[in-house]
């Protein structure tokens, strides 16, 4: 009897997770597609004014590729979306960034898949700035049966980007990891075609906004399986929805939709053009090629053992200064207990799981890493454990310094700033506050963002040459 009443509430559960991540995931679809045709409508109204009509193939513009190609005399800013984020250009011009990329006249943002790899996005954001063919590697590539290449810029939207005109990166949430495993990329010259000419040193400075720096445990929540090194998912699960349907949007192929949001799948070739029926079935229902069965896609990235294995192999570096705003949502209570707080103000998406992350225990053996304690995973903001969010932790420790409200003493702390440590602030805020919808960020938004983009443009100075050695704090 007990099994059949965990039964109904896991699903109840899942019912309602679908219920509200679907809605809304339809009204900012909804509402981008009436703001655009309200636009065009508008447009066509002042046009036939004044005699000039509207063309036939007039469509929303994905891109715009050559608009923002900089000269480099002064390091531009580049904000990094998150897993289902997307970049300029598209949901009809929505912003992921709520428009903050307006408080400075040097900004890009890239549009990266919203669920493909860390390891594919750092490859896309590299080519978005620096220009030509995406290469995901040969030997990656095979690995996870997937086409070598992807989308050509013609002109990259930083084509002189060097040791001499690197740039300031913004992550948001697993946008942070892409940035981190970007920059070790150029160390190790992992790009094929220029001669171990790319270098740590491309990157100036690297902001981490409620970012994924050590996995999560909504992963697990969501449908990753603990015991198994976080690379699958159970087979009922709110993961299992969101892969039904982002294969069924790459097997259809719809151009007009895909102009205003794509998952970034093209290159496992899912579409009913290259496979078929037959082709849709091996992905769907039996699992036997696309990003789900390899295991290349964001979410096994995003699990405590996912990021433990990338950040095996990224380092902090000497060169480059390092921020860190970790957000929760969280408060504890006399007992001790972590609990939700001020929970109207928490997002609709995220209010559940966080009273789920703050109760959630690893369930498996061993634990994903020496040391591991739940309780240190309580702390959220519905999305991200606070813990995971302010400086890479495992599997080894960087180095990192708290640092207190600007008007508390912050402001004085950072002119002090020295690369390749990890300074980090703990903000009271959920894991939507900085993306979408500015309004719900109240003042905060702009005090965080005002924050950001003063350092890259205030404190952030290379002027002299890095020591020789890096990083993590081996102790």
């Amino acid at each position: 009897m007990r099994n059949w009443v965990w039964a109904a509430l896991g699903a109840a559960e899942l019912l309602v997770s679908a219920v509200v991540h679907l809605g809304y995931a339809f009204y900012i679809f909804g509402t981008a597609v009436a703001a655009d045709v309200t636009a065009s409508l508008v447009k066509g109204l002042v046009a036939g004014g004044s005699g000039g009509g509207v063309a036939k193939d007039a469509a929303v513009d994905g891109e715009a590729e050559a608009a923002a190609v900089l000269d480099g005399a002064v390091p531009p800013i580049v904000l990094v979306h998150g897993i289902f984020g997307f970049g300029k250009g598209r949901l009809g011009g929505l912003s992921y960034f709520a428009g903050a990329e307006e408080k400075d006249d040097r900004v890009l943002v890239p549009d990266l898949g919203s669920l493909t790899s860390v390891h594919d996005r750092a490859r896309e954001l590299f080519y978005y700035l620096k220009g030509g063919q995406v290469d995901y590697g040969e030997e990656h590539s095979k690995e996870y049966g997937h086409a070598r290449f992807g989308r050509t810029y013609e002109r990259g939207h930083y084509p002189v980007w060097d040791e001499d005109h690197p740039v300031h990166f913004v992550g948001h949430s697993a946008g942070a990891q892409v940035i981190r495993l970007l920059q070790q990329m150029l160390h190790d010259g992992a790009f094929e075609g220029y001669g171990g000419a790319t270098s740590e040193r491309w990157v100036l400075s690297v902001t981490s906004l409620s970012g994924a720096l050590n996995g999560s445990t909504r992963a697990y929540i969501d449908g990753m399986r603990p015991e198994d090194g976080g690379r699958t998912m159970r087979p009922a699960c709110l993961l299992q929805i969101c892969r039904v349907g982002s294969v069924l949007y790459h097997w259809l192929d719809l151009p007009w939709l895909k102009r205003y949001y794509d998952f970034g799948f093209d290159h496992f070739g899912m579409s009913r053009r290259l496979v078929g029926a037959a082709g849709l079935a091996d992905v769907l229902l039996r699992n036997k090629r696309g990003p789900f069965a390899t295991g290349d896609w964001i979410l096994p990235d995003l699990t405590i053992q996912g990021a433990a294995r990338i950040n095996a192999g990224v380092r902090t570096f000497p060169c480059t200064f390092y921020f860190s705003y970790a957000s929760r949502r969280t408060a504890r209570t006399r007992s001790g207990a972590a609990v939700p707080s001020r929970p109207l103000r928490i997002h609709p998406l995220l209010f559940l799981r966080a009273l789920q992350m703050c109760r959630w225990r690893y369930p498996a053996a061993p634990p994903p890493y020496e040391g591991y304690r739940d309780e240190d995973w309580e702390d959220n903001d519905g999305a991200l454990n606070t813990f995971s969010m302010t400086h890479p932790r495992i599997p080894v420790e960087h180095p990192s310094v708290p640092v207190e409200e600007e008007g508390d003493g912050g402001a004085d702390r950072c002119r002090a700033l020295r690369p390749g440590v990890w300074y980090y602030r703990i903000v009271e805020a959920d894991h939507m506050d900085f993306v979408i919808n500015r309004r719900r960020g109240g003042v905060q938004f702009d005090l965080v963002y005002d924050s950001i983009f003063h350092n890259c443009r205030r404190h952030v100075v290379r002027n002299a040459p890095p020591p020789t050695q890096t990083l993590p704090d081996q102790s």
